[in-house]
């Protein structure tokens, strides 16, 4: 029995979009605007302990897209899943948060983000695979290089320093 207590649990629990909002600022105009639009895709995954053993994992998304300086559609949304991740040491735990969790609730995110840029009436924009382990082994060469930095600089660190 004490074996089965101590094998790693992970489980999904529930996947749920948490927050989403869409902000066509300039409409109607903006829908007679010719100009070639730009999309800018903003990208943030967090996590955090809800309870003994059950972890909330969070990926954000914001996409804007500009015809020429003008806002045509905004869509920031959070799409999260609940894990029961157990009896998983430290270093694979961070694996599972950063990698693993946002792997599995990506799908999610880029379908409701399609779903509602879709429904704007622009042209719908498809979001490209996210490699999540190369943006977490990135996240932890910044902090690295930040940490260092700060002990050469007294223990100041500049904002967004990289």
């Amino acid at each position: 029995m004490t074996e089965q207590a101590q094998a790693p649990v992970f489980a999904i629990q529930r996947m749920y979009l948490k927050d989403m909002s869409l902000e066509i600022p300039h409409a109607p105009h903006i829908f007679l605007d010719t100009k070639q639009p730009t999309v800018e895709v903003g990208l943030d995954v967090s996590s955090e302990q809800v309870a003994d053993g059950i972890h909330e994992s969070t990926v954000t998304i914001t996409v804007t897209t500009k015809a020429g300086e003008r806002v045509a559609f905004l869509v920031e949304a959070k799409q999260a899943g609940i894990f029961e991740i157990r009896n998983v040491p430290g270093e694979q735990m961070t694996m599972l948060l950063n990698v693993i969790c946002p792997n599995i609730i990506y799908p999610y995110l880029r379908a409701n983000i399609a779903d509602a840029i879709q429904r704007t009436g622009f042209p719908p924009i498809h979001l490209a695979e996210i490699n999540f382990e190369a943006l977490y082994q990135q996240r932890l060469a910044q902090q690295k290089e930040q940490q260092q930095q700060g002990q050469q600089d007294s223990g100041i660190v500049v904002p967004g320093a990289h």
